[in-house]
Parts: C-alpha cells; sequence; structure tokens
C-alpha cells in the first residue's frame, strides 16, 4: 500500500506541473471537443511510455555498474535529478498561453497539415500530442526522477516492482489529465499566472525535498 500510495502522489504532482500540454489540453477541450483533447492526451501518454522506457534502461546500465556499497551512489544520483527538476521548477516563471498557438508551432516545425478526413485528422492529433510532449527536456528528467526512486524502492532489484510503480506513476498522470479535459471550462476560468508560480513553487519544494530526502538517508 505505501508503494501505491508514494507512485500515486508522485503522479497527481507530476499531473499538476502547468506546462505546454497543460495548456494544450485545457484549449483543445474547449474550442474542439472532449475527442480531440483525448486524441491529444494519448498522443502524451505514448511520448511519455516511450521516455519511460529509456529512463529504465538508463537507470538498468547506472545499476548494474555499481556493486556493494557502491549501491549508495544510486540514491545521491536519483536524490540529484529530483533536486535539479526541483529548482527548475521553483524558479520557473509561467505565463498564460495558448494552447492552440502551441499545436501551430508543432504542426509549422513538423510539417504536419489537418485532412478534410477526420479519421486522419485523429490520427494526426495524436501525433501531435506525441511530438509536443516529446520535445519538451523536462519530461526525460522527472521520468528519470521517478525511475531511479522506484528502482532504488523495488526488492532484490525486480523489475516488476519498477514497471507496476511507473505504470501507477503514469495511469494517476494520464487520470488526471483527463479530468481537466472533461472539467476544462470550469478549471480555464481559475488558471491565472500567480496560481501558476505558486504551484511551480509547490511542486519544486516538494521535489527539493525528495532529493534531498533521498540523499540523506545514504548518511544516516
Amino acid at each position: 500500500m505505501d508503494m501505491v500510495f508514494h507512485a500515486f502522489s508522485i503522479g497527481l504532482l507530476l499531473s499538476l506541473i502547468p506546462g505546454p500540454v497543460f495548456f494544450v489540453l485545457l484549449e483543445n477541450s474547449i474550442t474542439k471537443g472532449i475527442r480531440s483533447a483525448l486524441a491529444l492526451d494519448f498522443g502524451v501518454m505514448l511520448s511519455d511510455i516511450f521516455y519511460i522506457l529509456l529512463s529504465v534502461l538508463f537507470v538498468e546500465q547506472i545499476n548494474s555498474l555499481l556493486t556493494g556499497e557502491n549501491k549508495q551512489l544510486f540514491d545521491i544520483f536519483g536524490g540529484l535529478i529530483f533536486i535539479v527538476f526541483g529548482v527548475v521548477n521553483l524558479f520557473k516563471k509561467s505565463k498564460i498561453q495558448s494552447g492552440n498557438q502551441e499545436l501551430e508551432e508543432v504542426s509549422e516545425k513538423y510539417h504536419l497539415t489537418e485532412s478534410t478526413d477526420p479519421k486522419k485528422n485523429f490520427g494526426l492529433t495524436i501525433a501531435k500530442g506525441f511530438l509536443l510532449n516529446f520535445a519538451n527536456p523536462l519530461v526525460i528528467f522527472y521520468w528519470l526522477s521517478v525511475a531511479s526512486v522506484a528502482k532504488h524502492d523495488s526488492p532484490d532489484d525486480a523489475n516488476s516492482y519498477l514497471f507496476l510503480f511507473l505504470g501507477i506513476v503514469l495511469i494517476t498522470f494520464i487520470s488526471f489529465d483527463i479530468l481537466k479535459i472533461f472539467t476544462a471550462k470550469r478549471i480555464r476560468n481559475f488558471v491565472t499566472e500567480k496560481l501558476l508560480n505558486l504551484l511551480n513553487k509547490l511542486i519544486g519544494s516538494v521535489f527539493i525535498s525528495f532529493g534531498l530526502f533521498f540523499i540523506f538517508r545514504v548518511f544516516l
């Protein structure tokens, strides 16, 4: 149960980060409907899965190089990633963005043009969601952070535990994204720059605290 709560808490925090996907999902749900926003979110989920697999491979590689007491370096490594991610969020200034503008930039960059066939546009929307999330450098940082924590807590280096932990985080993350989509009109009225910057500071502080905890427990 502790593992489930831990993973759920991290997934909830990640879902609150006000990044490009946050605004795109809200805007798309309001202007183009729930189905379009869900297609976008599916693309985002696919890119998250890709980054999760990369993170697991990287973490496994690091773990295989460490033996005995050197395993403690893994805690320090994971803690440092959390701290870096936390500091970035702590000092990040968020502004109200237009989700449509973000999608237009992705479309222009990757030459994605909409078709008159709605079925083709559905696939195109998934591709836009994938590319929008894939291009965000912070995404790999937070999945590396989560993967390193999951790997440390897994009993006997069990990969089943690692993937279960990451799966719960991802499901929680996506579930709250879907909740945003269905309540977009109400949420949009409450989104202010003051609130976004407060969320950045809150999330940054929490992740820095996580990082310090993982580092200090090495010496306790």
